[in-house]
């Protein structure tokens, strides 16, 4: 039996991730109430934010492997705001505190403005359950009280 090997650089698999997040942002703003979809939408942009940067911490080690620290740190400087933003929505979700959101997704929103969205290609099985696989990596729900956060 052979080795496997992963032909996705972290670049295409952060291309992938942006074009998700892209397409759920789109969705998600077009929602008028907040439903079963629109937090699994939500949480799919948590989960896609975070996976995205664990790309990023990859790609850092694999550059500082190579001794190149400057090029390291200018790729987890410009990509920071990936990990912070999934952070602070998760406190958000987590804590059922939707009306501060829109918020947070309206900053996102500049982030993913060059990824051009003319068609719809994520099939709702990409988001589905999305909400409750967040919830069991993050813990229990907080209380209301306890999402005030960043």
């Amino acid at each position: 039996m052979g080795s496997i090997v992963n032909t996705d650089s972290t670049g295409a698999e952060r291309q992938r991730l942006r074009r998700t997040i892209a397409e759920a942002l789109n969705r998600l703003m077009a929602k008028k109430e907040l439903d079963d979809e629109a937090r699994d939408l939500a949480a799919l942009i948590v989960l896609s934010l975070r996976q995205m940067d664990a790309g990023i911490q990859r790609s850092a080690a694999a550059w500082e492997k190579r001794s190149y620290f400057v090029k390291a740190d200018h790729l987890r400087t410009d990509w920071e705001w990936a990990a912070r933003s999934a952070d602070r929505m998760a406190v958000l979700i987590r804590g059922g505190d939707w009306a501060r959101l829109p918020v947070v997704l309206a900053s996102l929103a500049p982030r993913f403005a060059d990824v051009q969205v003319v068609k719809l290609t994520r099939s709702p099985r990409t988001w589905q359950g999305a909400y409750a696989r967040l919830m069991d990596l993050e813990g229990k729900p907080l209380r209301p009280a306890d999402a005030a956060g960043p």
